[in-house]
């Protein structure tokens, strides 16, 4: 298991499980288990208390070999995926989320804001009755959920008419660049 907040063990932390023992992050498996280590894959040397040793406070190197190789090659696809957010296909499509986000954000903000200052402002105009037992406050109330509704029925049309395509052309441009980088393999 993990140490807690990088602190050593103490002697009654009690039995450690075989997973303990061979994950990596645990005590060392003694040599009469044939040298078998497991080198996890997902290990990230910089996270808080992970591969450090019992009291010494400096990292395991526990990188593998495959790993080494992968660096290489993720520095490539780190300028296949800089060289898509650089293109102009990019840039179109977050001009396009933004020119609907933003504007959208700001009025049902403000629209949410005008209701509660409203409501604690003027009790006396949101007590005024629309039709029966129907007040103003509870017309706005009910208005905030159906413009929640229609916001999100209008960012699924927006983004389904004016950005889905092109997000799915350069996504697919970008797989195809990192494959070539990688050299075939996916």
């Amino acid at each position: 298991m993990q140490q807690s907040k990088g602190r050593p063990r103490t002697a009654g932390a009690g039995q450690e499980s075989s997973a303990e023992r061979l994950d990596g992050h645990g005590r060392e498996p003694t040599e009469d288990a044939g040298h078998l280590r497991y080198d996890d894959p997902w290990y990230d040397a910089l996270a808080s208390g992970w591969g450090e040793s019992a009291g010494a406070g400096e990292p395991v190197p526990a990188v593998v070999a495959a790993a080494r190789r992968e660096d290489e090659s993720r520095g490539a696809a780190a300028d296949v995926y800089l060289e898509v957010q650089r293109s102009a296909a990019f840039q179109e499509v977050r001009r396009r989320y933004r020119r609907f986000v933003v504007p959208a954000c700001v009025a049902f903000f403000a629209w949410y804001v005008g209701y509660v200052v409203a409501a604690t402002t003027a009790p006396e105009l949101m007590a005024r009755p629309v039709a029966g037992a129907v007040n103003v406050a509870m017309a706005a109330g009910l208005g905030q959920f159906a413009t929640t509704f229609l916001l999100t029925w209008a960012y699924a049309r927006h983004a389904r008419l004016r950005r889905d395509r092109a997000a799915l052309e350069l996504r697919w441009d970008t797989q195809e660049l990192t494959r070539g980088v990688d050299g075939g393999a996916s």
